[in-house]
């Protein structure tokens, strides 16, 4: 095991690292402050706005030019474009008026500013009538999490909300399917592709394979008078290259079989996490489905990757709390492994979403020093996290039901619940003369 590295311990390092923590806490709330303010006037200004070109003349475009006029009157100020202002007065007016539960936990400290965002554009999906019903409860799972983990949640509780179902919008969503050219600098331009969530998140997730086998054998292919002797590029240089090789010429350029059949690297085939509920996946439901680590994806198509799977991982969860107890699946690499994603479903530092699939299992209690292999010892954690377990003074302990504790080194606790199952099951309730449930 490796030794975790020196770290200043002394007090009066610590008083320096917690004076720091205590002026950090003190400008976010009077930089939250700060920006509520603003947004309260902004909205205003849109209101009066509204008032001024209403009375003489309810023409849109009379309102308009008043709002425009206002917009360059505070653009003045703020040293921006009135457009940019107009914009904002519309955004501002969206979330002062709109969600104004999330502005009062945002004032209070209880949620921060990137909650207030992530509640905003996942309602924004929901007829304005249901806001304040979703921001309620948007606002209690936002409670101990970052914005950035509870954001998947909230989408997937905004479409579920929805009094269309998801597969409908999806389907009218994925209509407008497209691939765009935006010309940009210095010879450079953007590609974007519009596509289902799916379908983008395994070309990424191919590309990202393909350009980290590279990048493992450069020392071998240094050698190869056919290629060139140093290769310098970024991962994300050398996936834009396969990108490009793969449009273009249909295998990367590095493939060593490409005349023939698909190399090491076409032979890498794109890989997902997909949680999708029973009911859902019976054609019962037509919920939105979770992309684990990422975002919603429609049901049609989780039915379509659940059809051409050859492993199947059934999972079982405790009627009562939702949290996963045990899995089985008819091929059985690691049943330990396969119970641990479907808890953790990300890393398990405070904060980190990095997905299960690309994290480390880590020994909470490490195994040199006597930890066991076991459920109530094994996390998922990235690279980063567990590397600064292993070389920082951030220490961690597991409690019962998948809990972790992490311990700062200036002694605050960080407490890391495991996350909701995406899937939970109630008990059946059997009527006389019913088959038994199998």
């Amino acid at each position: 095991m490796t030794e975790p590295m020196e770290t200043p311990d002394d007090d009066a390092y610590l008083a320096a690292v917690a004076g720091i923590v205590a002026d950090v806490e003190d400008v976010g709330r009077r930089i939250a402050a700060g920006q509520i303010a603003e947004l309260r006037v902004l909205a205003a200004a849109g209101r009066l706005a509204d008032a001024q070109g209403a009375p003489r003349n309810a023409r849109v475009q009379v309102h308009d030019m008043v709002l425009r006029s206002i917009s360059a009157e505070v653009a003045g100020t703020m040293r921006l474009t009135d457009r940019a202002v107009q914009r904002r007065i519309g955004e501002a007016r969206t979330i002062i008026e709109g969600f104004p539960a999330s502005v009062v936990a945002w004032e209070s400290g209880r949620i921060v500013r990137g909650h207030v965002k992530a509640i905003v554009d996942a309602g924004l999906n929901l007829p304005g009538e249901m806001w304040a019903e979703f921001e309620a409860i948007a606002i209690e799972r936002c409670d101990s999490q970052t914005p950035n983990r509870v954001r998947g949640e909230l989408e997937i509780l905004a479409h579920r909300m929805h009094p269309r179902s998801f597969a409908e919008r999806h389907e009218e969503a994925a209509a407008g399917r497209c691939v765009r050219l935006m010309p940009g600098r210095d010879g450079m331009s953007d590609l974007i592709a519009t596509l289902p969530t799916v379908i983008a998140e395994g070309i990424h997730d191919r590309l990202t394979q393909q350009a980290r086998a590279i990048i493992d054998t450069r020392e071998e292919r240094s050698t190869d008078s056919d290629v060139v002797a140093t290769d310098a590029r970024s991962t994300d240089q050398v996936r834009a290259d396969v990108f490009a090789d793969l449009l273009l010429a249909g295998t990367p350029a590095l493939d060593d079989l490409r005349d023939t059949t698909a190399g090491p690297l076409g032979a890498i085939r794109a890989r997902v996490q997909l949680l999708v509920p029973a009911v859902t996946l019976t054609g019962e439901d037509d919920g939105p489905c979770d992309l684990a680590g990422r975002s919603p994806i429609d049901p049609v198509t989780a039915r379509v990757l659940a059809g051409a799977t050859g492993i199947w991982e059934r999972l079982f969860h405790d009627p009562a709390t939702g949290v996963t107890v045990a899995t089985d699946s008819y091929r059985v690499p690691s049943g330990m492994r396969r119970f641990l994603q479907a808890r953790d479903q990300h890393c398990r530092f405070p904060g980190c979403r990095v997905a299960a699939i690309r994290c480390e299992i880590d020994h909470t209690h490490d195994h040199a020093l006597g930890g066991k292999t076991e459920l109530s010892n094994l996390a998922h954690l990235c690279q980063r996290h567990h590397s600064m377990k292993q070389f920082t003074a951030w220490r961690v302990r597991q409690l019962s039901g998948g809990v972790l504790e992490w311990t700062s080194p200036l002694g605050r606790i960080y407490r890391e619940d495991a996350p909701t199952p995406a899937v939970a099951f109630t008990p059946a309730t059997v009527t006389p003369g019913d088959p038994a449930p199998f």
